[in-house]
């Protein structure tokens, strides 16, 4: 856990995981039932819903994604995450995700938004010293002309487990990405990754799924599907001219000082 102060308030947040990540695509009618048998297993976390809206960092020619998409051993990625559309000085996060074998390891780090933007840039070091910002300089460094690649954004309902604290379960839905405006400030519009009604669905364990889980998979005929969020958007965006699928984000600022999107 690290601790940070900033105008004013103390934030407590976790800086490294290490779990099994599985993923789920739902249907309506599967996640209506699903959801509605969690009673007495998962309860929504304190966060309840809340809309993550990430920066993905790739090579000019899309090595880091393309290398991930053949399923190595080892493989990662560098983002930034903000919780909600942010502004300059919006808690974010520099955040180096890993997996090795099927256990994913998530580091990550956290500054202002403008601040974090700078640094993923190249444009001035982190401002945070660690061994996390080691690693992430690192990946930085071996990854070569590094640049924001996608925005991907989506709504989150995050549920953990009632008995097991390690049982963590979320549920995704309006994800989205695009491949202009690559500024989170301008909002979370993009191309659509799911069908309608669908949802994405995590199961995130130190372990194996809990056996009542798994019989609630079995009963509602729900299998993993191996989806990833940018590995996604790499193969469409990549099969067209890019940018041809993603909405342009036009920032608006009114007289309030405040930006609207158009």
């Amino acid at each position: 856990m690290q601790s940070k102060k900033h105008e004013g308030v103390t934030e407590m947040f976790k800086t490294s995981f290490a779990r099994t990540e599985i993923k789920y695509r739902l249907s309506a009618s599967q996640f209506d039932s699903f959801f509605s048998s969690l009673s007495g297993i998962a309860h929504i976390d304190e966060y309840g819903k809340s809309k993550i809206m990430n920066i993905y960092y790739d090579t000019p020619d899309f090595r880091m994604i393309r290398a991930s998409l053949e399923k190595p051993l080892y493989k990662e990625k560098l983002r930034l995450r903000t919780y909600g559309i942010p502004g300059r000085e919006t808690n974010a996060f520099a955040e180096i995700k890993k997996k090795y074998k099927g256990t994913v390891y998530k580091r990550r780090i956290s500054m202002p938004y403008c601040m974090a933007l700078d640094y993923l840039a190249g444009r001035t070091p982190s401002p945070v010293k660690n061994q996390i910002s080691n690693e992430i300089d690192y990946t930085m460094k071996i990854w070569e002309n590094l640049s924001s690649a996608a925005v991907i954004s989506y709504d989150r309902i995050a549920l953990a487990g009632d008995s097991d604290p390690d049982l963590r379960i979320t549920f995704d839905d309006n994800i989205r990405y695009r491949t202009t405006a690559l500024d989170l400030t301008y909002g979370d519009g993009g191309k659509e990754l799911l069908k309608e009604g669908e949802k994405l669905m995590e199961l995130k364990v130190s372990g194996s799924v809990p056996l009542e889980i798994a019989r609630l998979l079995s009963r509602y005929g729900i299998y993993p599907s191996g989806f990833s969020k940018y590995g996604s958007a790499y193969t469409e965006f990549s099969s067209t001219k890019i940018g041809d699928n993603a909405r342009i984000i036009t920032p608006v600022l009114t007289k309030e000082g405040v930006i609207r999107y158009a």
